[in-house]
């Protein structure tokens, strides 16, 4: 993964204040979320103070960086199985399930048999 991003900084009444790209935020957040890493490391390697870094993760965990918070670099989601109720006449023919998505303050509730299509146009909206 390329982080060979430089800060912008702007003038302000304070003094200098340094604002990082997104994609800055991102990079480094997907580099302290591997097996492994320092963040105390990988913030001074990028010039940034590790509380920093912890702030961004946690905005990333919200899903507040631009990027759903429960997407992996595999580009799969965790799946959670849930019990369901059995059918009222033990008539599995008719079964129909529920998909629920949650990402950050998103929640998405999809009933019934969705075809491939409708389920990957849901997907392509939420997961922007």
């Amino acid at each position: 993964m390329d982080t060979n991003f430089q800060p912008i900084i702007s003038k302000n009444p304070r003094g200098h204040y340094r604002q990082h790209p997104l994609e800055f935020k991102r990079a480094l957040v997907a580099l302290s979320l591997e097996p492994g890493a320092s963040v105390a490391r990988i913030a001074r390697e990028h010039g940034v103070n590790a509380n920093q870094v912890f702030s961004w993760r946690r905005l990333y965990e919200q899903g507040r960086l631009g990027v759903p918070a429960l997407m992996r670099d595999d580009g799969l989601l965790p799946v959670v199985l849930a019990p369901t109720a059995p059918a009222p006449n033990n008539d599995t023919s008719d079964a129909s399930g529920i998909i629920v998505l949650e990402l950050g303050q998103v929640r998405v509730r999809i009933e019934g048999q969705p075809n491939a299509a409708a389920l990957a146009q849901v997907l392509d909206r939420v997961l922007r």
